[in-house]
């Protein structure tokens, strides 16, 4: 996990989605060593990550992206009627 937190973004979820976030955490945060929500989205993004740099760019780290250049807000109702389930 990263030890300095410079940046941040909200990630969005479903009601259902959250509740199953916090539960998770309150079930095995402790047992797990995640000190908060934060820090069990955190490592479950970063191993995402991971995972997609071994699969889409042999294992290298991608260039970085500075604030600013993703699009910000939720997608659009077309976007997520066109989402992959």
């Amino acid at each position: 996990m990263s030890k300095r937190k410079p940046a941040s973004f909200t990630p969005y979820f479903t009601q259902a989605d959250a509740d199953q976030v916090r539960a998770a955490f309150l079930a095995t945060g402790q047992a797990e060593g995640h000190r908060s929500v934060t820090d069990l989205i955190e490592a479950a993004v970063l191993r995402e990550v991971k995972r997609l740099q071994r699969k889409h760019n042999q294992g290298r780290q991608w260039d970085p992206v500075p604030p600013g250049e993703l699009r910000p807000g939720r997608r659009t109702l077309a976007e997520e009627k066109n989402r992959a389930p």
